[in-house]
């Protein structure tokens, strides 16, 4: 089974990452992209902008900055993490204008680690989800092995058969996730959970070390995060690139919902 990378940032999937993976709000994440895009003094560059427009409904992103990426995977990597086609990203926003590029680091050569002494902490960390994005997005796919494994168990009592089955994926080669992989919000990381299994073939006799019952209920979905909020905001076709922000800042500041372990709750 193969998994191919995420497309570069747009404006949205830009702030549910960093709420997932930096816990930065929707309002931070746009202020610090906003530095970036500015410009910042590194070094004997001088002044320069780090990152493309940050507010942008758009992946697609420029033939030059793609060569050069392709240039940055070789040379850290190695050919074989190089798919043999540049790799291109189809819209998937109702009603994208795509006059912007995709965000993106202006340089792709300017690695975060050439320039972490000349940001905050905070730029840091921002500058690098974008940077990793942008390469991973460039890179071969992952290759993943997926077994699913049916157990037959006869009740001698009642001589009744019963079945179980289980599954388990492994990774056989990592292709872009050797670099980045995209945060999951927690009902994904409750779905993707998954365990190795034994060596086994087919008729195999299995001895029985214990069986343990669990009840389930179906729960309720979660409260909205940022993230989630951002993300059906989107797929509704509600609000803009540059309205997101201040849509989530709005409803909190008039007391709308209130903030609580991560969850925005009414």
């Amino acid at each position: 089974v193969t998994r191919q990378p995420a497309p570069p940032f747009i404006t949205s999937t830009l702030q549910q990452e960093a709420w997932r993976k930096l816990h930065f709000s929707a309002r931070q994440t746009m202020a610090i992209a906003q530095q970036l895009y500015e410009g910042l003094s590194i070094g004997g560059e001088g002044r320069v902008g780090l990152i493309t427009y940050m507010r942008t409904d758009s992946t697609r992103v420029a033939r030059s900055a793609i060569v050069e990426t392709r240039e940055v995977i070789t040379k850290k990597y190695g050919s074989q993490f190089i798919p043999p086609h540049a790799r291109s990203f189809i819209g998937r926003v109702k009603g994208a204008q795509e006059a912007h590029e995709a965000i993106r680091p202006t340089r792709i050569r300017r690695e975060p680690s050439l320039i972490k002494s000349h940001l905050t902490a905070a730029q840091f960390r921002l500058y690098e989800i974008i940077w990793k994005r942008m390469v991973a997005s460039q890179m071969s796919a992952a290759l993943f092995n997926n077994t699913t494994v049916d157990i037959k168990a006869r009740c001698t009592a009642s001589r009744t058969d019963y079945l179980f089955r289980t599954s388990c994926s492994v990774n056989t080669f990592p292709g872009f996730i050797i670099l980045y992989t995209e945060g999951k919000d927690e009902a994904e990381r409750e779905e993707g959970k998954s365990s190795l299994l034994p060596q086994l073939e087919k008729g195999d006799g299995l001895a029985l070390l214990g069986l343990f019952p669990e009840q389930h209920f179906t729960q309720p979905p979660p409260h909205f995060t940022e993230a989630t909020l951002i993300k059906m905001l989107e797929q509704w076709g509600i609000g803009r690139p540059s309205t997101y922000a201040p849509i989530l800042s709005t409803i909190q500041a008039r007391d709308y919902v209130t903030r609580a372990k991560g969850s925005l709750q009414p």
